[in-house]
């Protein structure tokens, strides 16, 4: 790293920060850093996120996403009621019913069916959490970059304004100058100039 970055970097932390290079997070150090280089720091984590997914993760999301949807409580209901109506009405008579009431089978599958679903929810739902807190440090990220950006453009915006009052007070200073030797002419120079000026 050259001294002028280094140098810069520990400016925009100083004057902006209020902290030294050395006080600041990682995260604000990498901030810095692409405000330096004048790079941009947004990207799409839902695609980082979801490179990042091993097909353990993968499987969880879809049976997550499945078990949460119209579509599986649909599915399930009618399991359930051909179930009940297999063994209470038709096998029933018959007398080869395979789960009669209370339906102690259909209880077991049911238990089964709860205890590997709760567990893939969860899983699916810290990965949800993990996908929140990486976008919240995204977008403090992406806020941090701009409040820099916005106070270095004031700070230029600044710096401009007070070249150019020191440009106009210059500029008047030698203004009044011009009129204080023009007011103290003699009276022949100054009646020729007046008589020029109105030709």
């Amino acid at each position: 790293m050259n001294m002028a970055t280094k140098k810069n970097k520990e400016d925009i932390a100083n004057r902006f920060l209020q902290r030294g290079w050395e006080d600041l997070t990682e995260r604000e150090q990498h901030v810095i850093e692409r405000v330096v280089k004048q790079a941009a720091i947004s990207h799409n984590t839902n695609q980082q996120f979801d490179d990042e997914r091993t097909f353990g993760e993968k499987l969880a999301d879809r049976i997550a996403k499945f078990g949460g949807s119209w579509t599986f409580i649909m599915a399930f209901f009618s399991i359930l009621v051909a179930w009940v109506m297999l063994n209470s009405l038709i096998l029933a008579r018959s007398g080869t019913a395979f789960d009669l009431y209370p339906y102690i089978l259909l209880n077991l599958f049911l238990s089964m069916l709860a205890a590997l679903q709760a567990p893939v929810i969860m899983m699916a739902q810290n990965r949800q959490a993990a996908k929140d807190r990486m976008d919240a440090a995204h977008d403090y990220e992406v806020n941090l970059k701009a409040e820099l950006e916005i106070c270095g453009l004031h700070h230029k915006l600044d710096k401009l304004r007070d070249t150019q009052w020191k440009e106009l007070i210059t500029m008047q200073q030698r203004q009044i100058v011009l009129l204080e030797n023009l007011l103290n002419l003699p009276d022949s120079v100054s009646n020729g100039f007046k008589s020029s000026s109105i030709t």
